[in-house]
């Protein structure tokens, strides 16, 4: 056997790295508050296909600043009643065409993980990076969302 052979991973296991029991909860969490996965490169074209009024994309992740930062802030958030009409959700590093395909649709924006766009008819309009989620608490990025949402969801 020649030890410098690369042996590649089966399609489905580069689909997804991680353990699905392990990420099902982190999944969940956006889910229960309304967000719908977009889980192939597919189910985003359909969504922004046609896509009319508010949809907030939150790329969902693994990481610490995911779970203690991003999808609390976002929880807390979506209490405000001015939000956007469509809650969906990619995860990064699981579901990659999906996430690949979402990020297409944040024109001129670098890829990030966790982050939230906010798009209006199709159109990227706002748009929250892990730069802006990292060292902040769950209440400052609630306070940072609803004011996207009262300027642009209404």
């Amino acid at each position: 056997m020649d030890p410098l052979r690369i042996v590649r991973q089966p399609a489905a296991a580069q689909q997804t790295p991680y353990d699905e029991r392990f990420i099902a909860p982190m999944r969940k969490e956006l889910v229960d508050l309304g967000f719908q996965e977009m889980r192939t490169a597919e189910e985003v074209d359909a969504q922004f296909k046609d896509a009319p009024g508010t949809m907030m994309v939150v790329v969902n992740s693994m990481c610490g600043c995911a779970a203690g930062r991003a999808r609390p802030g976002i929880a807390q958030a979506m209490r405000h009643p001015v939000r956007p009409r469509i809650l969906r959700t990619v995860f990064a590093g699981q579901d990659r065409e999906a996430t690949e395909r979402a990020r297409s649709h944040f024109m001129g924006q670098p890829p990030s993980s966790p982050s939230v766009g906010l798009f209006k008819d199709g159109q990227l309009i706002w748009m929250m990076h892990r730069y802006q989620i990292e060292g902040r608490d769950a209440p400052e990025i609630a306070a940072e969302l609803v004011a996207a949402f009262e300027e642009h969801c209404k």
